[in-house]
């Protein structure tokens, strides 16, 4: 894997480390709002403001600081992608139809299929495909790639039914749905895109350590976002019967599994470092922040 000089995991950056970091989500901001250009019909809703690009940006580059801002790319694109996704499915899709439309149609183009006309949502996800697939490792891990698509797209189905028929679900099923938040999938693909050539190792359990910090970043979400939600109609874990207390509890219980499985990744430092810090970052943005700008 090629590194910087960045540090290591673990180590509190200093002043200028954060100069360095914030410059390099500066330079991924500028590239969001060009994909935001290139790709209007996904990007033109009003929540897509100059905020939602820079906190964005500033989540992977402090959650990633010994990567460059070139080896953060596919995050960023891929996350900022998903978001476009969020919006069509949860906002736009008026109905099951439409939303089984939208996943049948990615499904496809992360197969290899060409996009559809005029559907900025299969263009971008087919060039981020292209530029994974040149990636050595993608050989082996597009399928995961593939997998933690459908995963995601599966998810949202399924939160499309409980929105839909006014089915809460129980506070595990919501919990265990929580591929429908896309962290895997945008991971993976930073995954591909840093992993250069030799053997790829420990697939399994980096997915099982991806998912454990899912579950945490989900429920972060939820605590952070409820107002927000409520207004929108949308699904939040705080709906569900639980107060914020047996949250944050659960939250702590989830954070403590998923520090343990990170730890015990010892030949991925970098790329167990970058979930982690992804997972503390969540925890102190949603505290007095969200992504999204306003309807």
């Amino acid at each position: 894997m090629p590194m910087t000089t960045r540090p290591l995991p673990g180590g509190r950056p200093t002043a200028a480390e954060c100069g360095a970091i914030c410059a390099g989500a500066g330079r991924a901001q500028r590239d969001m709002r060009e994909w935001a250009e290139t790709y209007p019909g996904l990007f033109s809703a009003r929540p897509f403001d100059a905020a939602l690009y820079s906190t964005l940006s500033l989540a992977m580059a402090f959650s990633g600081p010994w990567f460059t801002a070139g080896q953060l790319r596919m995050a960023n694109k891929t996350s900022l992608w998903a978001f476009g996704l969020d919006w069509l499915v949860d906002y736009a899709a008026t109905s099951r139809q439409e939303v089984g439309d939208i996943a049948r149609r990615c499904l496809e183009v992360a197969a290899g299929g060409p996009p559809s006309p005029g559907d900025d949502l299969t263009r971008m996800l087919a060039d981020i495909r292209d530029e994974l697939s040149c990636s050595p490792a993608f050989p082996e891990l597009g399928p995961v790639w593939r997998d933690e698509l459908r995963r995601m797209l599966d998810g949202m189905l399924v939160e499309w039914d409980w929105r839909s028929e006014k089915a809460a679900p129980t506070f595990e099923e919501y919990l265990g749905n929580a591929d429908n938040l896309g962290f895997s999938f945008a991971f993976t693909a930073h995954w591909i895109h840093v992993t250069g050539h030799g053997p790829v190792t420990d697939v399994e359990r980096m997915r099982e350590a991806g998912r454990a910090v899912q579950r945490v970043i989900r429920l972060l979400n939820d605590l952070g976002t409820y107002e927000r939600d409520v207004v929108w109609g949308d699904l939040n874990v705080l709906l569900l019967g639980d107060d914020r207390a047996a949250v944050e509890r659960r939250i702590t219980e989830l954070t403590a599994h998923a520090r343990g499985l990170l730890a015990s990744l010892d030949t991925h430092p970098e790329l167990a470092g970058y979930m982690e810090r992804q997972m503390d970052f969540c925890a102190g943005f949603y505290r007095v922040g969200d992504y999204w700008g306003t309807l």
